[in-house]
């Protein structure tokens, strides 16, 4: 097998270089391989988006975002929410509004890369939808 000499950053096209010093057989040998690695790398990239799409569905709203909303929401509901509470509980509302969004477009890309629909998906995880009592 020939030896092929090459500096250590080589380039795209220097690469190329080095390929067409291979024999022909040993061209065919190196796309076979690079043919049986790309599935491989595919498959480590799409496994490192879906571990971090996961990670952050199952980051949820803070615990103190969440229990502060549900204190106010309590409030409301017993009708001794003050104005600065309203003005709070709002505020609050559009910040777990937005991480809903951003839960839901994680949901939607985890989905998408499984190939399954959002319903199937978030039954595979144990996702039930969430009815907000705002």
């Amino acid at each position: 097998m020939p030896v092929i000499q090459v500096k250590a950053d080589l380039s795209f096209d220097q690469i190329v270089n080095a390929v067409r010093q291979l024999s022909a057989a040993d061209q065919e040998k190196l796309l076979s391989q690079s043919i049986a690695i790309r599935p491989i790398y595919n498959e480590h990239r799409l496994a490192e988006a879906e571990a971090d799409l996961l990670k952050k569905i199952n980051q949820g709203v803070p615990e103190a975002v969440q229990q502060r909303y549900d204190a106010l929401i309590e409030k409301r509901k017993a009708s001794t929410l003050t104005d600065e509470e309203y003005r709070e509980l709002l505020q609050l509302t559009d910040q777990v509004e937005l991480l809903d969004a951003r839960r839901l477009e994680y949901l939607t890309a985890l989905a998408r890369i499984r190939k399954k629909t959002l319903p199937v998906l978030m039954a595979e995880l144990g996702i039930e939808p969430q009815f907000v009592d705002a």
